[in-house]
């Protein structure tokens, strides 16, 4: 009788013993999910600020935006005349040679012009028809949608 009960007791504390050592088969979710929300607030705030580097005042316009799967090549006309092919300085000889360098497409590639609402309208008109001339027919203008009041 006596080794009945003390198997009992000491049975009964091994099995406790078992319980606290296996190991926790849960995942716990709460640092992962505030991991996620900080990393969408970055994204969320870093995003408009990846736009093309060349500081310009667009004109406004009521047209929507268009949807494009791929990365347009920008040409920039700021206030005083200078042209950008993405974010570099070129001069109107060798805007078609850098072109050539980053169109991937070669002329089918889209090309969005952007001139800055003080820009020369002369100066626009003739970096577009260069780029006419030169064979790119995808051609766009980049403008900021109209605020209504």
């Amino acid at each position: 009788m006596g080794m009945g009960v003390s198997r009992g007791g000491g049975g009964g504390r091994r099995g406790r013993r078992r319980a606290r050592s296996q190991p926790m088969s849960e995942i716990n979710v709460t640092p992962l999910v505030d991991v996620m929300l900080v990393l969408l607030i970055v994204f969320m705030v870093a995003a408009p600020l990846l736009t093309v580097g060349v500081p310009i005042d667009l004109p406004q316009s009521q047209a929507k935006s268009l949807n494009t799967q791929s990365e347009p090549i920008t040409v920039t006309v700021t206030a005083d005349g200078q042209i950008y092919v993405l974010e570099e300085l070129v001069d109107r000889s060798t805007l078609l040679g850098k072109l050539d360098e980053v169109a991937e497409n070669g002329t089918e590639e889209r090309i969005y012009v952007r001139g800055d609402n003080v820009a020369d309208y002369g100066t626009v008109m003739q970096v577009m028809g260069q780029l006419s001339g030169a064979g790119y027919n995808k051609i766009g203008l980049i403008t900021e949608q109209e605020q209504s009041q």
